[in-house]
């Protein structure tokens, strides 16, 4: 039996699907295997300025924050690394204590560990960085005191979160009053027949105490308020200490609520104004508030205070986001010898697998594991032929959508209901009106039904397909932007009958979608 009719069922395939399953997770280790979607991305993230990462679930935000913290590590600039996730439900302020705790624990971490590990110790360099330092260690008696440092810090935050939000706090002073009683007394006085009467005093000391009572309110609040200089402070010895900056990232921002969102940036930000630290902030676009417009204004505004990275590269850009997620399918089998792109999948089926993905490299990746199960269980002799083909990726699509829906019940709370709405609404549209993949929405559109399609393509559940259409016929001058339905609601159990699927590789296709009859008006 020939290569190709063995390949799918080998040996390196079942490696390929284990190691599929790891690489769905950012961890330490994986930043090893980050490919830059864009030029530029990684040196721009590793900058000294603050930025807002954005980009969808799976999309490579944590690859990229992972990525940029090795790097950092590898420079010995001091970094800690946060994962937002931890703190969901938490409310203010006792989430910014608790990230507070965790940030600082990270710099301790990192003061104890990569500081001053020398560049001799290459199994701990290279287990966790895949290289040596490039820096020497620092001086160690110095940051040996400054992690000192830490753990007071630390220890004071750790009572400030187990405290009570409002605490009524009593003060008892007491002093004393000494008084002398004088008694004059007469010599012979109140003696019968005493001719000589004299005067005199008798003196006695009597002390009193009195005890004045007061209450104070103190807030947790108030407490980050009057102690940001003293944070301050260690940033800025952490600064003279590393002679440079330092890095303070903040992953998957969305996870927490999001009116607190903005108060937890405002009071980083704060901190690190002027102290060489910077912040790395990644998170889902419209599910994050990272600026109030109030008086004061709160938190960091994008163009002013930090400037944004976004990592998401829509299927306008089909071209260039199929060759990248080729090059991360590339990667992988590089580790899993001898697969090649060529021997599993179908030039089709990777046109399909991109479609799918909808630009997200978590699903591409998750999709494309489907799709060999599905090759797999459907047989080599089968007429789809011995390679992963575009049926194996619309069955595997199908198979992936629970995914996705638990995630949308994961990233949506008060909100959800009227998302799936929408969801559901936009859904029969597509597959009951205009029977097409593809939907224009117009660029006009405001309201609820606009903020739920924005929220709708970070919950990659629909896909941008081109920012700018104008129709053939009707609606003179209007622009649209089109999108497209996620590949799940409209292949394997929900194929629909008579459904066209724009080709988004074809030349004409942007004439295609120019149709009155794909206007969605919500």
């Amino acid at each position: 039996m020939d290569k190709k009719n063995t390949i799918l069922n080998s040996e390196a395939v079942d490696k390929l699907l284990v190691l599929c399953e790891e690489v769905t997770r950012a961890t330490p280790e994986g930043a090893r295997r980050f490919i830059e979607p864009a030029p530029g991305v990684l040196s721009r993230a590793k900058s000294n300025q603050h930025h807002i990462i954005f980009g969808r679930r799976g999309s490579g935000k944590s690859s990229l924050l992972r990525k940029t913290a090795a790097d950092l590590t590898i420079d010995r600039r001091p970094i800690a690394f946060v994962d937002m996730e931890t703190f969901k439900g938490h409310s203010y302020p006792d989430v910014l204590i608790s990230v507070l705790i965790k940030s600082l624990r990270e710099f301790k971490q990192w003061l104890d560990g990569a500081a001053t590990t020398p560049a001799s110790k290459t199994s701990f360099w290279r287990r966790l960085f895949g290289t040596l330092p490039n820096r020497p260690p620092f001086h160690k008696a110095s940051t040996t005191a400054l992690s000192d440092t830490l753990d007071s810090i630390i220890e004071n935050l750790e009572d400030q979160l187990r405290a009570p939000g409002t605490t009524t706090k009593l003060i008892k002073q007491t002093y004393s009053e000494e008084q002398t009683a004088g008694v004059e007394l007469g010599a012979g006085a109140g003696i019968p027949g005493a001719g000589v009467k004299g005067t005199g005093s008798l003196g006695e000391k009597s002390v009193g105490m009195t005890e004045e009572q007061s209450q104070y309110i103190s807030h947790k609040v108030e407490y980050l308020h009057q102690n940001i200089l003293y944070f301050q402070a260690f940033f800025q010895k952490l600064s003279q200490l590393s002679n440079g900056p330092s890095f303070l990232i903040l992953d998957d921002l969305y996870h927490i609520r999001k009116a607190d969102q903005a108060k937890v940036i405002d009071y980083f930000h704060r901190m690190a104004k002027g102290n060489n630290l910077w912040l790395k902030v990644g998170t889902i676009k419209h599910r994050s508030q990272w600026y109030q417009h109030s008086d004061p204004p709160v938190g960091m505004k994008l163009g002013d205070d930090a400037k944004e990275i976004n990592l998401d590269i829509s299927l306008e850009k089909f071209e260039t986001l199929r060759e990248f997620l080729k090059k991360i399918l590339a990667n992988l089998m590089a580790e899993t010898p001898p697969l090649t792109i060529k021997d599993l999948i179908n030039p089709t089926a990777i046109d399909r697998l991109t479609i799918a993905s909808g630009g997200v490299t978590r699903d591409f990746i998750g999709i494309f594991s489907n799709s060999i199960s599905q090759a797999r269980n459907r047989g080599q002799k089968h007429h789809r032929g011995p390679k992963i083909g575009a049926e194996d990726v619309n069955l595997g699509t199908g198979d992936y959508d629970p995914i996705k829906r638990e995630e949308f019940k994961l990233d949506t709370d008060a909100d959800r209901v009227l998302l799936e709405t929408v969801f559901q609404n936009i859904a029969a549209f597509c597959t009951e009106t205009s029977k097409c993949n593809v939907f224009l929405v117009s660029q006009k559109l405001t309201g609820q039904v606009r903020d739920s399609i924005d929220q709708l393509i970070d919950l990659r559940l629909i896909h941008p397909v081109k920012s700018r259409v104008t129709l053939k016929k009707g609606a003179s001058g209007e622009i649209f932007e089109a999108y497209m339905l996620d590949l799940s609601q409209y292949t394997a159990a929900r194929k629909v009958h008579e459904f066209q699927i724009v080709d988004l590789h074809a030349s004409d296709k942007d004439e295609t979608i120019r149709k009155a009859s794909l206007m969605y008006t919500g």
